[in-house]
C-alpha cells in the first residue's frame, strides 16, 4: 500500500509542478482585481493554526482603516441542492451565481453547516469584516469590491490558489511540531506542495513554536532566504460556555478532572494545552477533522466523562460551532478561545501587519 501511495504522490507532484509552470509561463492566466491580496495558507493539510492568524490579520487591517473581505472556499460547507448546481452548469450560470455571504460586515447571515466551520467562526468573531464563501475566489473577490467596497482581500487557505494575483503577499504557516509531515506529498503524506515551494512566500510564520527552531529556520532559509520569519504560539485567552456564552478565566481548570472532545487535525496540541492549564485530563474523544457531531455522540462523551468523574468537557471554538442542541447537560461544556502571540520577528501583531501589508 505504501508503494502504491508513493507512486500516486509522485504523480501528484508532477501535476502540481506542471500546473505551477503553466501559470509561470502564462498559459494558465491569473487575474488582477486592483486591490491588495493577502493569501494565508500552508504546505501541509490542516493543523497549522491558520484560522486565528487569518482573524488577527483581518482585525488589525480593519482597525487600521482597511475595508476587509475574507474569501474562503468553505471546506465541508453544505453545497447548494444538486438540481440547482446542475441547472447552473447546463445554463452556464455558474459565473453569475453570487458567492454565499456569511457576513456582510454587519450581520451574521448563515449557519456553520451552510457556511463551513472556519468562515462561520471568523464571521462570529469579526463583526465588521465581510466573509464570503465560493470556490471561485476571483468571482467572490470581485463581488466583495463591487458590493461592499472592499480594498483588501484575505484568502483563507489561499497559498495554492494561484488564479488571483495583483498586489499579492503570500503568508505561509509552518507548524513547528510537524513542519513538513512525513516529507511526502499527498496521498502518501500530508504535503500539498514540495517544501521548495516556500520560495513563493513573502512571510513565513512558525506556529506552535517552542523556541527551539534553529534547524527549522535553517531549512526554511535554504528554500527562501528573503522571506521574513515570525515565530508565534497559540495563546489561551478564556473559556466560554458553548450554550450560554458565559466566560471564565483560565483558572477554571485548576485541579479539575476534565474530558476533552475535538474534531480537529492535530488534537494532541489542544489536549496538552488543557493539561498545562492545570486540568486533569481523565478522558479524551477525538473525531476526524471537521466532524459534525450528533447529539448522541455528545451524550456518549458526557456519560463516559461522568464515569471518570470529570467535572467539565472542554472543546475548541472550531468544534463548538458544530455542536448540536442537546436535551441534557449533566456536565458543563466549554470551548477554549485562543489568540496568536508573537514571540519573535515582530514586536506584536500590529507591527507584523505593518511590515507585511504596508511596506
Amino acid at each position: 500500500m505504501r508503494a502504491v501511495l508513493f507512486a500516486l504522490s509522485k504523480i501528484f507532484q508532477v501535476a502540481v509542478k506542471t500546473r505551477r509552470f503553466l501559470y509561470n509561463v502564462r498559459i494558465l492566466r491569473d487575474t488582477t482585481l486592483g486591490v491588495q491580496v493577502i493569501a494565508i495558507g500552508n504546505l501541509t493539510v490542516g493543523g497549522t493554526g491558520k484560522t486565528p492568524i487569518v482573524e488577527k490579520f483581518a482585525r488589525e487591517l480593519s482597525d487600521q482603516g482597511r475595508t476587509v473581505a475574507i474569501l474562503s472556499r468553505g471546506y465541508r460547507s453544505k453545497p447548494p441542492p444538486l438540481t440547482k448546481r446542475l441547472m447552473d452548469k447546463l445554463l452556464f450560470r455558474h459565473d453569475r451565481t453570487p458567492p454565499r455571504v456569511v457576513s456582510d460586515g454587519k450581520s451574521l447571515l448563515l449557519d456553520s453547516e451552510t457556511a463551513g466551520d472556519e468562515p462561520y467562526m471568523l464571521a462570529t468573531n469579526l463583526k465588521d469584516v465581510v466573509v464570503l464563501v465560493d470556490k471561485d475566489r476571483v468571482k467572490s473577490g470581485r463581488y466583495a469590491i463591487e458590493k461592499f467596497g472592499c480594498d483588501t482581500l484575505l484568502l483563507d487557505d489561499g497559498f495554492q490558489y494561484w488564479k488571483l494575483r495583483g498586489r499579492r503577499m503570500d503568508v505561509v504557516l509552518v507548524d513547528c511540531q510537524q513542519p513538513f509531515g512525513n516529507e511526502f506529498l499527498l496521498p502518501r503524506g500530508t504535503l500539498r506542495e514540495p517544501p521548495s515551494h516556500l520560495a513563493r512566500a513573502s512571510t513565513i510564520f512558525i506556529t506552535k513554536s517552542d523556541g527551539n527552531t534553529a534547524a527549522l529556520r535553517q531549512r526554511i532559509t535554504q528554500h527562501n532566504s528573503n522571506a521574513g520569519i515570525i515565530e508565534c504560539v497559540h495563546h489561551p485567552l478564556y473559556f466560554e460556555d458553548v450554550f450560554t456564552g458565559e466566560r471564565y478565566d483560565l483558572g477554571l481548570l485548576k485541579e479539575k478532572k476534565i474530558a476533552s472532545l475535538s474534531g480537529i487535525a492535530q488534537p494532541e496540541s489542544f489536549e496538552r494545552s488543557l493539561v498545562s492549564l492545570g486540568g486533569d485530563l481523565v478522558y479524551s474523544k477525538r473525531f476526524a477533522d471537521h466532524h459534525r457531531f450528533s447529539q448522541q455522540e455528545v451524550l456518549i462523551v458526557i456519560n463516559r466523562g461522568k464515569k471518570r468523574q470529570a467535572q467539565a468537557i472542554i472543546t475548541t471554538q472550531k468544534d463548538a460551532v458544530r455542536f448540536p442542541k442537546i436535551d441534557r447537560r449533566d456536565l458543563p461544556i466549554y470551548f477554549m478561545r485562543v489568540e496568536i502571540k508573537i514571540l519573535s520577528g515582530a514586536k506584536d501583531f500590529h507591527d507584523c501587519v505593518q511590515k507585511i501589508c504596508f511596506r
